[in-house]
This record gives structure tokens, C-alpha cells and sequence, in this order.
């Protein structure tokens, strides 16, 4: 029978998961910016291999804040570690693990046996390998998982190779197919959970969503990086083309003037980067009505955290 597996993606904020997993499943699913934590969501990507499926989950990058919606996004996290048959745990070959890694690793280390790590980033001029697998090893030690498939008896599944930690670029693509070798011989046996021609589960609406959300955070990110959310006003098919009009939603007055900038600018750069990228996602013609509004002090509202982030 072929493998199948859950497999949640951990690591701190910046560290790459979301370029990863779009290059893994061969497709945007993930928006990628600069940003730190720009992901908010459990996002799904779906591999199809010929020795089975893995289901990608992309979690918020983990950071240390008493902030309510930091709060939120560690909850985020912390479910798709419950429910999730693997792990893969990113880390980034430029940066020194601190304290915030130390504190991944340890929650971490009791689930080192469904553990795979990987450090990113390995095209860079900075790209320290050594010292990321260091840290791993002297927090999962032995028994995290490798590639070798040597699974230990009594249905213990810990893994006792020390080659348990390899080096990827999300970016160029290189060490990817042998990362996703290590993921299929520790996933069990079992059915796929999607057909074949999905890379993702995630719905129109919220795809949509996020591509807007993408293109403003990349030309705005100096400005107000996380005080900006995208909302769907209304949606429907009209002809051949899908209608969206969206709301670019800020905490302040004074910031939508930002948003739109000057003539207008900002925001029509934001559509059009935005059409270009949903070209390339959807089959049909999407005609975008953008506008902004404000939502004072989102950030701080659970109704509204609780409707974007879950």
C-alpha cells in the first residue's frame, strides 16, 4: 500500500516555510513575503508522489509576544502539531539559533520520533549547515527522524540514524526531492486523503484573499506590515468572469491614505499585481473591484481575529 501523512511545517518566522511549500507542491499555495509571520493561517499543500501523498500544513512562524494576535497564531500552530502525523521542522542556515529557537526545539523534542528537520537557505553566502544541525541534534538527538527507514521495533518509530537533518534550498529547489525521500519512508501506510489534481484545499475566496494581502504587504511592509487584512465583499460569476470587489482593511484613519497612495497609485499597483499572480492560479478571468476602509484596532478584536486566523 502506498504512504499518506499530515505533516506540519514548524519553524520561526522567516525561516522560509511558505517558499518551501510551494515549491514542494509545484504551485502557489503559500503568499511569500519579507515579512515575518505573514502567514496567518493553516495552509495545505498536497504532494502527489509515486509512493503516496504528504499534506502539507504551513503554520505561522513561531515568536515569542504577549500580543493577542501573536496568541492566536501560536494556537494556530500548536493545532496543526496535534493533528499532524510528521514533522518538519525548519530552520534558517543564515541565522544563529537564539532563544526563540531553543524554544521550538524543546517543544519539539518529545515528538522527535514523527520529527524531520531541514535547514534553508543553503544558496546563501552566509548559509552555516554545521551549526544548525548541531543545534538539532543536541535537542532531537538519535531518535529524530531520517531518511534511512530504520524503524525501530515494539512500534516504537523512532529513528536511529545521526543523518537526520538536511539542507534545502526553498529557493533554488536543491536537496528538495531528497527532504521529501525522508518524509515518505517514516510516513504509515494508508489511502490519499485528496485526488490527484489537487495541490491545495484551500477556496476561492481565501486564495483570492491572500494573493491581495501578498501584494500589499510587499509595498507596504515598512509602512504597516500587520495592520492590514483583506476581506471579500461579494463574489459571484458573471459571463465568463468571476466579479470579486475586496476591502483592503486597516487600524487607522491615517493609514489609507498608504494604502492608496498618491492618485491612487499604491492601490492600482496592488490590482494589477494582484490579477497578474491570480492569472496564474485560476483558469477563468477575475475582474477586481479594490477599495479600502478602515476596521479600528482589528488586532485587538477577537471576532475579527477570529475570522482570519484559524
Amino acid at each position: 500500500m502506498k504512504k499518506s501523512a499530515f505533516v506540519a511545517i514548524i519553524g520561526r518566522p522567516s525561516a522560509g516555510k511558505s517558499t518551501l511549500l510551494n515549491k514542494m507542491c509545484g504551485g502557489k499555495v503559500a503568499i511569500v513575503s519579507a515579512v515575518p509571520q505573514t502567514t496567518r493561517n493553516a495552509i495545505r499543500g498536497i504532494v502527489n508522489h509515486n509512493e503516496g501523498q504528504l499534506v502539507f500544513i504551513d503554520t505561522p512562524g513561531r515568536h515569542s509576544s504577549e500580543k493577542k494576535m501573536n496568541k492566536k497564531l501560536i494556537e494556530v500552530s500548536d493545532r496543526a502539531l496535534a493533528d499532524s502525523d510528521l514533522i518538519l521542522y525548519l530552520l534558517d542556515a543564515c541565522r544563529a539559533p537564539g532563544a526563540e529557537e531553543e524554544e521550538i526545539a524543546s517543544l519539539l523534542s518529545p515528538l522527535a520520533d514523527k520529527t524531520v528537520a531541514a535547514v534553508n537557505k543553503m544558496d546563501a553566502s552566509l548559509a552555516d549547515f554545521s551549526r544548525a544541525k548541531e543545534f538539532v541534534l543536541r535537542y532531537l538527538g538519535r531518535s529524530s527522524a531520517s531518511a534511512s527507514g530504520e524503524t525501530a521495533q515494539n512500534g516504537d518509530s523512532a529513528l536511529k540514524s545521526k543523518e537526520s537533518v538536511f539542507p534545502v534550498s526553498a529557493l533554488t529547489g536543491s536537496g528538495v526531492d531528497v527532504l521529501l525521500g525522508a518524509l515518505f519512508k517514516i510516513a504509515p501506510e494508508g489511502r490519499p486523503f485528496y485526488d490527484d489534481e489537487y495541490y491545495t484545499d484551500q477556496e476561492t475566496a481565501f486564495r483570492i484573499t491572500e494573493i491581495i494581502r501578498e501584494q500589499a504587504i510587499n509595498r507596504l511592509f515598512q509602512e504597516l506590515p500587520h495592520s492590514l487584512y483583506v476581506d471579500i465583499a461579494d463574489m459571484e460569476f458573471k459571463e465568463d468572469k468571476l466579479w470579486v470587489r475586496a476591502f483592503i482593511l486597516v487600524e487607522r484613519e491615517s493609514q489609507k491614505g498608504m494604502v492608496v497612495g498618491k492618485g491612487g497609485k499604491v492601490i492600482r499597483e496592488i490590482r494589477v499585481g494582484a490579477l497578474k499572480e491570480l492569472k496564474r492560479v485560476f483558469d477563468w478571468k477575475i475582474d477586481l473591484d479594490l477599495r479600502v476602509k478602515t476596521a479600528k484596532d482589528w488586532r485587538h478584536n477577537d471576532h475579527t481575529l477570529h475570522k482570519i486566523i484559524n
